[in-house]
């Protein structure tokens, strides 16, 4: 099966100069990339310019931040690929990380986004885990209607089918696929990617600048992240509902969904 890998950035140079030569890093790994940056000025443009390999056919330098779901809907309109990943400039990916996807896509028509473990190796808890582990021939996937967005990969087929991306917030649009009848979750045994941008993460790049980290970092801002402990305690939150919560998306969506959004919000309060 034929791969786009889509490579997106914005004015985060010193993990670019990380993230894009760990995704290049394995020569046998075969894809095509699309490199796009939404308008960085703080010199990634340059180093994007200047790294070479076969595999990049395409480099967008876009003068305004067209964020994610921009940058996917214009790969997806060009792709003729079978499959589609999306890499962040902070995604540190492991070589090797395609080829255990691409085949469990090939032998499982029904898979939708199968994603890499972009969480602490340590969270993972098999004893909490081992209800939504599930088989599919040869493959085993740990089932959750939803991953993160980076470092996976999802058929283009299933893209199509549930329309152009309408935010950069994926969560409801993975929902949507897996209400199509799609299987998504992380494929199992665990594929390892650092999420560089973790505080935690021994590639942090704000170690000594956490408060400039908190003005910049979107997510902090959308989760009420002012400190260390709540960044830890928000991070717990996130795993707790991929190892304990229900894989079936029925549970996520019409009264269900709104009984659980509002027991997650009272307990969030608290947390806070």
């Amino acid at each position: 099966m034929t791969i786009d890998l889509l490579f997106i950035n914005y004015n985060r140079l010193a993990y670019t100069k990380l993230a894009l030569p760990a995704l290049l890093a394995d020569p046998t790994e075969e894809f095509s990339l699309t490199i796009w940056d939404n308008g960085s000025t703080d010199g990634t443009r340059e180093f994007l310019a200047s790294v070479e390999d076969p595999r990049i056919i395409r480099r967008v330098f876009s003068n305004e931040n067209v964020r994610l779901h921009g940058a996917v809907n214009d790969v997806v309109s060009r792709s003729k690929a079978d499959l589609m990943g999306i890499i962040f400039d902070d995604d540190f990916v492991m070589p090797g990380w395609t080829r255990p996807l691409v085949q469990a896509h090939a032998d499982v028509p029904e898979f939708g986004m199968i994603g890499c473990w972009h969480f602490l190796p340590e969270t993972f808890d098999y004893e909490r885990a081992k209800h939504k582990i599930q088989k599919f021939g040869r493959h085993q996937v740990l089932r959750h209607p939803w991953t993160g967005v980076g470092a996976g990969l999802v058929k283009l087929r299933a893209i199509r089918e549930c329309g152009p991306l309408e935010s950069s917030r994926t969560t409801s649009y993975w929902i949507r696929m897996a209400q199509r009848g799609y299987v998504n979750g992380y494929y199992f045994p665990l594929i390892y990617v650092e999420h560089m941008d973790y505080p935690w993460s021994k590639r942090f790049a704000y170690a000594d600048r956490f408060q400039e980290w908190l003005s910049t970092s979107s997510g902090a801002k959308r989760h009420g992240i002012r400190t260390l402990d709540d960044a830890k305690a928000w991070h717990q939150v996130i795993v707790r509902d991929v190892l304990d919560e229900p894989w079936d998306v029925k549970y996520y969506v019409g009264w269900r969904g709104k009984i659980r959004n509002l027991r997650q919000c009272i307990s969030n309060a608290f947390r806070m």
